[in-house]
């Protein structure tokens, strides 16, 4: 190995996050040289890495959608209103645009494990003390603390996999690390309304705790510190306080890498308006506005599920809660299948320009010309937009002319698989422009999605009252059909930026 990833670290001062250059430099210290591997892990171990990353991102949507079916039971118990109760779901989901500000700035610093770790514990406690109260006060704030420790995380499973993987696999990878949030929001209601039905809605957080600690035990023997800030490639040895036993393994094995000193990492307070002002960066501010358009038109079609389907079907909680599992199925296929094609194209584009793709390395791409990276990525995207917003208005018209029931599932099928293929294609490439803060540019993206995403649910309801389900999803995909040239604009302006 010709260079030690160590020694351009150092030039940056350890306790600050370094400024993003801009891509026509795509050299900084969190980039292997063109002889170094990009990271020291194999193809198994980067796979068991973003595993224990996703399985960790699964923790936010899981308390968030599992909750749900319990609203019911808790405003009885407790001798609220159900306005009372659904003001936890606000801080909730108010806590999941805010608490990730924060960790995933202290990510990109001190590191993704500490902060995996801490934010766990955090979730389980939270859980506990909700298994126990019967206080109103006690439930609002509990559920701020659930929040907090579990959105805290769900930022960095696609930080995780632009520290490991290539621009050239970073696809594939960042579609595995969605397939366990996707699969918490599909059977997170089917689950809350079994435990609520037939054990009690103390049982939901019982059952939150239990698996942050079955998550907790494996997460802090092996999970390695991936932050390309701290350990490069991962041939640099993170802190003793934040090494665990696979870290230990390969220095006894001989397999870290050269020799060097662990960065002394100085954490600072994160600044709050570190994320804010990427929404203002001339790169990311595009791409960032419209993944939460895109996402615009599948939260109304959500939020009107049980409201609507209990009016025209008669449905229960337990079968309403069954209705989201062709969504989730779809979606999971989505992210699957996207991921690859994205890998697919990326390649093609660098044969067009004779660059040969290597998978374990940082290639040159500057070498033949400035890559066309949003191309690269949001070329695959356009089909999936027009066919998302499409089938959130048929899914609406379905609904207002009250088709049999399995029309308007087949359609939740296909919103879901081109939805979430849409946002995929997104999140790669806002990973690929900013490859040294990927936690703080995944939060701004979240930030926004949440915004946006509490907009558009609240008015969804109000607008069906007024104009109908059909018109609604009408609304909400001509919003998104109006947006669509920013797509383009956004291939046009990254058509000649390069890569890391």
């Amino acid at each position: 190995m010709s260079a030690d990833p160590a020694a351009t670290a150092q030039k940056t001062e350890p306790g600050s996050l370094p400024d993003q250059p801009k891509l026509e430099s795509p050299t900084n210290e969190a980039t292997a040289t063109d002889d170094e591997p990009w990271s020291i892990w194999s193809s198994r171990g980067k796979r068991a890495i973003l595993l224990g990353a996703s399985f960790a991102a699964m923790l936010s949507p899981l308390a968030s959608n599992i909750y749900f079916p319990a609203l019911e039971p808790i405003a009885h118990d407790l001798g609220v209103s159900a306005s009372l109760v659904n003001m936890s779901i606000s801080t909730f989901i108010l806590l999941q645009g805010i608490a990730p500000i924060f960790t995933a700035q202290l990510a990109d610093t001190a590191g993704r494990r500490p902060v995996y770790l801490v934010c766990i514990v955090v979730f389980l406690a939270a859980n506990v003390g909700l298994g126990v109260q019967n206080s109103y006060t006690a439930l609002l704030v509990l559920r701020c603390v659930q929040s907090a420790g579990s959105s805290g995380v769900q930022a960095l499973s696609n930080a995780v996999a632009a520290d490991i993987a290539t621009p050239a696999e970073r696809g594939s990878y960042v579609s595995f690390a969605a397939a366990a949030p996707i699969l918490a929001t599909t059977l997170g209601p089917i689950v809350g309304g079994l435990l609520a039905q037939f054990a009690g809605w103390h049982s939901v957080f019982w059952f939150l705790a239990a698996v942050a600690g079955v998550l907790l035990l494996p997460m802090a023997a092996f999970f390695p510190e991936t932050c390309r800030n701290v350990v490069g490639n991962g041939s640099i040895p993170p802190p003793k306080w934040s090494r665990c036993y696979t870290n230990s393994r390969r220095e006894l094995r001989g397999r870290g890498g050269p020799q060097t000193e662990p960065p002394r990492i100085k954490v600072g307070f994160p600044n709050p308006l570190r994320p804010v002002m990427l929404l203002f960066d001339r790169e990311c501010c595009w791409p960032l506005l419209y993944s939460a358009i895109v996402a615009s038109p599948f939260y109304s079609t959500l939020a009107l599920i049980p409201s609507t389907f209990t009016r025209i079907y008669g449905y229960d909680e337990l079968q309403i809660s069954l209705c989201y599992l062709p969504f989730g199925v779809g979606a999971l296929a989505g992210a699957l299948a996207v991921g690859r094609v994205m890998d697919s194209n990326f390649q093609r584009h660098a044969a067009r320009l004779g660059i040969a793709v290597d998978k374990t390395r940082r290639m040159d791409l500057g070498r033949h010309g400035s890559f066309p990276t949003a191309r690269a990525r949001l070329e695959v995207a356009v089909p999936t937009v027009v066919l998302s917003t499409g089938f959130s208005v048929a899914f609406g018209w379905m609904l207002q002319r009250r088709v049999h029931v399995a029309g308007p599932l087949v359609v939740l099928f296909l919103v879901g698989f081109c939805a979430v293929a849409s946002l995929n294609c997104i999140a790669a490439l806002l990973l690929d422009l900013n490859p040294t803060r990927a936690g703080t540019v995944t939060a701004s993206n979240n930030l926004l999605r949440c915004l946006l995403g509490t907009a558009v649910t609240s008015a969804t309801v109000p607008l069906v009252q007024a104009v109908g389900v059909g018109w609604t999803l009408t609304v909400f995909g001509g919003l998104n059909a109006l947006f669509m040239p920013l797509l383009w604009h956004i291939m046009r302006q990254g058509s000649g930026r390069r890569v890391t």
